[in-house]
């Protein structure tokens, strides 16, 4: 098993864009966060978060995203279970999502996007002003956050058999919890 020491030196050689970075970190905080609600191993569940758009700045297109990284971290002893949880954020790939860290991994990617835009235009511009009522409102005004994909939000909650409103409860708290190094 590669360490949480170990992903971020990959993710520091692959990603050089500091957004990208901040949004490997909320979904990483997002599936750590998961994982305690699920009884699951925090740090495995952490890492799929961390190192699931590991190759976007390179191969931002499908189908090389995500099966680039998927490819780098086979070859370097990355878990299978992380490796197909990764896969399977992408609908494209065709990789079902048996697992729950993998639905969980859908559930959270787009979601946090959404977050941070609706953060950047409360007027502290942080996290700790968010609601979810506004996340909810967001969602429905399609000219906001434009490329934030709200069918995988709305369907990554319901493959976790989550109300939405709780599953954007629970990804805002674990962003929330590291607020400070997300810069919100």
């Amino acid at each position: 098993m590669i360490t949480r020491q170990q992903a971020w030196q990959w993710v520091c050689e692959w990603v050089s864009n500091e957004n990208l970075r901040k949004h490997l970190l909320a979904v990483e905080a997002a599936m750590r966060h998961y994982a305690r609600i699920y009884g699951q191993d925090e740090d495995v569940w952490g890492l799929a978060g961390l190192l699931h758009d590991i190759d976007y700045e390179r191969h931002p297109e499908p189908p090389e995203h995500p099966q680039v990284g998927a490819q780098f971290l086979r070859e370097n002893g990355v878990p299978q279970e992380i490796v197909e949880a990764i896969l399977g954020h992408a609908n494209w790939t065709g990789v079902p999502r048996n697992s729950l860290m993998a639905k969980a991994l859908y559930a959270c990617d787009e979601l946090t996007g959404l977050l941070v835009a609706t953060a950047l235009v409360m007027p502290s511009k942080k996290l700790s002003e968010v609601k979810v009522d506004s996340v909810v409102r967001k969602m429905k005004d399609k000219s906001f956050a434009r490329k934030v994909d709200r069918q995988a939000i709305v369907d990554g909650a319901n493959e976790l058999g989550m109300p939405l409103e709780e599953h954007i409860a629970n990804v805002l708290a674990a962003m929330q919890g590291i607020a400070e190094q997300l810069g919100l």
